[in-house]
């Protein structure tokens, strides 16, 4: 079964507030996904010694990868990445829109990448939604509208996932499950998927959400002692198969 993996990786800096890049990379390395989803990545950023998190992650996971600068100052960027080793193109990468009456809240986007399993196209959409609940519905509406869920590009498999910063019994969760289906939901058995805060996850906040055609396998976020201290969210985990 093909492995899919969402994490908040909080700029690299875990729980004890240590920057490892390459701790992080160890995590993602452990449960060897096929598909990696990112947030919270620094490029070039001097808050954390200037590094390029989603390039460094990726070339000591040996795969290609693609990212999104939701925030832009000057030459530091701050955003999501999707890396993967599997035969794959670029689609859209986007900024989502904000609050209309609160301006100065942080800019949030998306990123959507097509990768190939099994000789299907398989689409990919990595988001982290903001922190204000309005903010939050806009920006699940437009991801469930023309320009992502239901442009005319997005047909057959699909996954969407990543930090929604939205719980399961938010407008935002059913705004998005009008659309897909929550994988935790379809799993065959039901692990933990708290993700949110590493050290004691309370918070279903990352989610994983997938088009009929994905057959979800395990869904879990692992609570060890490497994930508790990598960062402030654990990843979240599936397993999934490719329906007829």
């Amino acid at each position: 079964m093909p492995r899919i993996l969402t994490y908040n990786v909080h700029r690299c800096v875990g729980s004890d507030r240590r920057l490892d890049v390459g701790r992080v990379a160890e995590v993602i390395a452990k449960f060897e996904p096929d598909i990696v989803a990112l947030q919270e990545l620094d490029v070039g950023r001097a808050r954390t010694g200037g590094v390029d998190q989603a390039h460094e992650i990726a070339q000591r996971l040996k795969m290609a990868f693609h990212f999104h600068p939701a925030l832009r100052v000057e030459e530091e960027l701050y955003g999501d990445a999707i890396l993967t080793a599997l035969p794959e193109r670029l689609i859209q990468r986007a900024p989502l829109p904000g609050h209309p009456a609160i301006p100065q809240l942080e800019p949030r986007g998306a990123l959507w990448v097509a990768v190939e399993i099994d000789g299907r196209e398989v689409h990919i959409i990595n988001t982290h939604l903001g922190l204000v609940p309005r903010e939050q519905q806009i920006q699940a509406a437009h991801l469930a509208g023309p320009s992502w869920l239901q442009h005319p590009l997005r047909t057959g498999p699909t996954i969407l996932l990543g930090d929604f910063n939205a719980t399961g019994t938010s407008v935002v969760y059913r705004t998005l499950t009008a659309r897909l289906a929550a994988a935790r939901n379809l799993a065959p058995a039901r692990g933990a998927t708290s993700t949110f805060p590493s050290a004691l996850p309370v918070l279903r906040i990352d989610h994983i959400f997938v088009s009929p055609e994905i057959g979800v396998g395990h869904v879990f976020a692992p609570y060890e002692p490497l994930t508790r201290a990598a960062s402030d969210h654990l990843p979240l985990v599936m397993d999934f198969s490719l329906n007829d």
